[in-house]
């Protein structure tokens, strides 16, 4: 994995992405102003949220693509590092420094409601990624259906268990809406659909080193443990890996004593793990998608073009939320069956 497609907001005097809008229309739009020339492209900020994820790094690759596709050869970004205040910070020099709209992925999606007040009250529209903020107006969220990550993983794992055992889950921050819907959705169908299995819920707050802790002290009390659910893994799946490989546990699927794992992300990581019997299956979040609309949907919102709920053109649907729209991108799961197919996103980037 190339980590150099991020920068930390340190080390960024500039951190605006100039993008021209694409020539397509996608979704349910209409323009609102015909605005001028095609001369000078609108500057856009971009904050990636943090840079310790095989996962955001993907994202940052693909962002760092489709600007160079749409004729972007240099793109500074800030990087906010999974920390409100960076975020508030870098946000306030993309204001300084003249940005027509923000893309962002708010990890505390709570913390976020004011900046996003203040933006909308000078007229600078945000497209949030992957993350709903709570409160606080958006242009449009870019992200697929968290809870039916958690509802896929429920299901796979139940049908895999065949309703009975004990299940592990690496809750991610409780305080991003992501970590809520994926916890609330696995939860109720565990109770729904298999009440012969035990879940030990764990809160990580998205950290790698906090699951492990913690499944090493959950497989002390409960060596029988047959199953894992991790709900993000470009931060679990190393750790993960590597204290069962270390415990005599890390066994092949079909074998005796294997346990059995699903994850969220779809990173190259996950489908190599698959491929060698090491974890199940996973829910292939769009990484690809994420960058590619997020881009499109900034650039609609400085060109004042609208949207409205509904299903678009790239098999997705926008739905609305109190504070504004969300276009709702697929999300398939990965398993040995289809783990090869080329038009997932972890078959296509450097590892």
């Amino acid at each position: 994995m190339n980590r150099r497609a991020t920068r930390t907001a340190a080390a960024v005097a500039s951190v605006l992405l100039v993008t021209g809008l694409a020539a397509c229309n996608r979704g349910s739009a209409t323009t609102a102003t015909a605005g001028g020339s095609a001369a000078a492209k609108p500057p856009i900020g971009v904050d990636l949220p943090r840079s310790d994820s095989d996962f955001w790094n993907s994202y940052a690759q693909y962002v760092q693509k489709d600007a160079t596709t749409d004729g972007i050869n240099e793109l500074p970004v800030s990087n906010s590092q999974n920390d409100i205040t960076k975020l508030v910070a870098n946000v306030q020099v993309f204001e300084n420094t003249g940005a027509k709209a923000i893309v962002m992925a708010p990890q505390d999606t709570g913390a976020v409601a004011t900046t996003l007040d203040t933006l909308a009250s000078k007229n600078i529209p945000v497209v949030s990624v992957d993350t709903r903020p709570d409160k606080g107006k958006v242009y449009m969220v870019v992200r697929a259906d968290n809870r039916a990550y958690g509802t896929q993983a429920c299901k796979f794992l139940g049908d895999q268990l065949k309703g009975k055992g004990k299940v592990a889950e690496f809750e991610g921050d409780l305080t991003s809406i992501n970590g809520r819907d994926r916890s609330e959705a696995f939860g109720a169908c565990m109770k729904q659909n298999y009440p012969g299995i035990q879940v030990f819920a764990l809160p990580t707050d998205w950290k790698g080193d906090v699951a492990s802790s913690k499944l090493q002290t959950t497989l002390a009390q409960n060596p029988d443990l047959n199953g894992i659910y991790m709900q993000a893994g470009g931060v679990f799946l190393q750790p993960t890996l590597a204290l069962l490989q270390q415990k005599g546990l890390l066994k092949p699927a079909g074998t005796p004593g294997h346990i059995t794992i699903i994850s969220n992300d779809g990173i190259p990581q996950e489908f190599d793990a698959i491929r060698k019997g090491q974890i199940d299956a996973t829910i292939s979040q769009p990484a690809d998608l994420y960058a590619k609309y997020a881009l499109f949907y900034a650039e609609a919102a400085v060109a004042g073009k609208t949207f409205q709920p509904g299903p678009t053109d790239h098999n997705s649907t926008i739905i609305q939320i109190p504070n504004g729209l969300e276009d709702q991108l697929p999300a398939p799961l990965v398993t040995k069956t289809n783990v090869d197919d080329k038009s997932l996103w972890g078959n296509s980037v450097s590892k």
